[in-house]
């Protein structure tokens, strides 16, 4: 039988939910997306599923609509349950790991040698996506993602901290006068991160100046390109120390101004699927990961690789 299975799936949500708005929450569209789906799953049916009454905002389902919802939100559930249930026995040994192209790029790719290499027939996957969602629902077994708090609803675990410092080329640093101070920020060029919590706004609250003008500048989609811009001698980018210690530690990137470095606790959190810790494939890369968060920390931001150590503001 041809189903309109999306918008059985918007019916499902808006059962599951209570609303519309926390039903496209929930499956990451507009509302007005899911609002469509309804109408059109309504012409479909030839049948009104929703009670509409104007003034009133609380959504009420007509008898035909709470039956069909319940049954809906009943079988994609069941079906959910199923195909978690085969991925788990034809993929034992393997484990998917959901987070963003910069931390998978910067800090998790790079590790993961070290991993498979003491832990033999463990595949590990890696899925990228700016867009934060519940693991399940891109079907890993967990998520690392950056973040100032747990996210409600999952399993959240704290795994490391960050922080923020300017760096350069050592060719860009060289040809625009050695700046050694936050003060020679003013003439330089700022590379733009469009992650709020890296914006050089941030920097100009803790260390300015206050003439700084950060409206001016390049900007880019994402830190592992902002960084590359910074590699590349485009100019200067504030960068996360997780994701830019590994080339500071190579010479591709320096620390103009030493020491100087905004911190940002629990920056990293690892968020868990309903099933995954019931995998025993699934804890060893967590505590791996938690033994390389702190294996990095042991050595602190400001020792890494700067030309001039520690300088004033």
């Amino acid at each position: 039988m041809n189903l309109p299975l999306t918008m059985l799936r918007a019916l499902a949500a808006v059962y599951e939910t209570g609303g519309v708005r926390s039903a496209a929450r929930r499956l990451n569209v507009t509302h007005s997306a899911v609002s469509r789906h309804l109408k059109e799953l309504e012409s479909w049916l030839g049948t009104p599923l929703l009670v509409r009454k104007e003034g009133r905002r609380t959504l009420t389902f007509s008898p035909e609509g709470q039956a069909l919802g319940r049954a809906a939100f009943s079988c994609l559930s069941e079906l959910e349950s199923a195909v978690a249930a085969l991925r788990e026995n034809r993929r034992r040994h393997s484990v998917t790991i959901s987070t963003t192209p910069s931390f998978a790029a910067r800090w998790l790719l790079p590790r993961l040698a070290s991993l498979e290499a003491n832990h033999r027939g463990l595949e590990v996957s890696v899925i990228v996506d700016q867009r934060v969602h519940a693991p399940a629902d891109e079907g890993a077994d967990f998520a690392i993602r950056m973040g100032g708090r747990p996210w409600p609803g999952l399993t959240c675990l704290p795994l490391m901290d960050d922080a923020l410092y300017p760096v350069a080329s050592p060719a860009y640093w060289a040809a625009h006068g050695r700046a050694r101070t936050s003060q020679d920020l003013r003439r330089l060029r700022l590379l733009h991160d469009r992650d709020s919590n890296a914006s050089w706004a941030v920097w100009k609250k803790h260390y300015g100046p206050k003439a700084l003008d950060t409206r001016i500048g390049a900007r880019f989609t994402s830190s592992d390109l902002v960084l590359c811009g910074a590699e590349h001698g485009l100019g200067v980018a504030l960068a996360r120390h997780r994701l830019a210690s590994d080339a500071i530690r190579s010479g591709v990137l320096i620390r103009p101004f030493g020491d100087l470095e905004v911190p940002l606790p629990r920056a990293y959190w690892i968020v868990l699927s309903e099933t995954a810790s019931m995998r025993e494939t699934v804890r060893p890369v967590v505590d791996w990961l938690e033994a390389e968060a702190s294996r990095q920390t042991d050595q602190p931001a400001a020792e890494l690789h700067s030309p001039g150590g520690r300088v004033s503001r």
